[in-house]
């Protein structure tokens, strides 16, 4: 039997055993795992998966570009797919830093509760907003039809990010300066849903901050370790309700993060050439949520 083959292209000098152990629980007979990949070392190892096999077991051989720098992976994901032509391509999937995997469950848990389990004309807060997990909750949520604000400690880089992000999704994002919780309480009024997306033990916004919000319906964080980044709720908190709105920790809606992430990895085995971005990745998880929020 023809064995379905991952390679694992890490931007990291070494490659990440989550991603590793997740690609084999997806369905892959056998990871092989590149650590230092650049733009520069990357083509010959894509040629060795085109030139390969033939078209009837093309589907069979798959590439994962990971690693903690979505910038870079970004960029690889470019040379990887400039490499393809014609019927030489098989499947790849882009999740640096988790980040496609993990905000595609945030907002497909935040649609599933929102009133009428939409998106559209939703003002959307993503506190902290500037890293990987942040910027793609930005544009799913954007693309999705929210009207969305992210926030960062320096306005240039909140409004550089906005426009970038914007640039790409094509809908207009708004970027503000938020460096402490009254700023950040402001940042936040009149929102329907807000996504704290901060470093690991970053506490971003008070429970007096987000409690008395009459418009807000979902507030999600994506931290999991104490103290997290929106208190009062919980980290295991599944569509919760806390002060009246719905409420996501990161493990509780990190359920449909992993269920996602394997799914992906198994869909790369479908077909020769599937490339799976933010916005496919989003498509998935709205897909499979009701198993996760019936």
């Amino acid at each position: 039997m023809t064995k379905k083959l991952l390679y694992q292209f890490d931007t990291d000098p070494l490659p990440s055993v989550f991603d590793n152990v997740v690609a084999y629980d997806g369905g892959a007979d056998q990871v092989t795992s590149y650590g230092g990949i650049t733009l520069q070392n990357v083509g010959g190892l894509v040629e060795g998966a085109i030139f390969t096999r033939g078209p009837k077991h093309k589907k069979l051989t798959a590439l994962f570009i990971g690693g903690s720098d979505l910038v870079k992976g970004e960029a690889l994901l470019a040379a990887v797919c400039a490499r393809f032509f014609g019927d030489f391509r098989v499947s790849v999937m882009l999740d640096s830093n988790g980040a496609n995997t993990t905000a595609a469950a945030a907002v497909a848990c935040a649609a599933r509760v929102c009133s009428g389990r939409s998106l559209a004309g939703k003002r959307a807060v993503v506190l902290a907003g500037t890293g990987p997990v942040g910027q793609r909750a930005a544009e799913m949520l954007s693309r999705e039809g929210a009207q969305v604000v992210i926030t960062g400690r320096q306005l240039d880089r909140a409004v550089a990010v906005a426009q970038a992000i914007a640039a790409r999704s094509g809908h207009a994002i708004e970027g503000l300066a938020a460096v402490d919780n009254v700023q950040r309480q402001r940042a936040i009024d009149g929102a329907h849903i807000v996504i704290a997306t901060g470093s690991a033990g970053t506490s971003l916004l008070t429970e007096a901050a987000w409690s008395g919000q009459a418009q807000l319906e979902v507030v999600c964080d994506a931290n999991p370790t104490p103290p997290l980044g929106i208190e009062g709720i919980d980290m295991m908190d599944r569509a919760q309700t806390r002060h009246g709105k719905a409420s996501f920790g990161a493990i509780g809606f990190g359920a449909l993060k992993l269920s996602l992430h394997r799914a992906c990895f198994a869909r790369l085995f479908e077909q020769p050439d599937l490339v799976l971005d933010a916005p496919q990745i989003l498509t998935i998880a709205k897909d499979m949520i009701a198993e996760v929020l019936p």
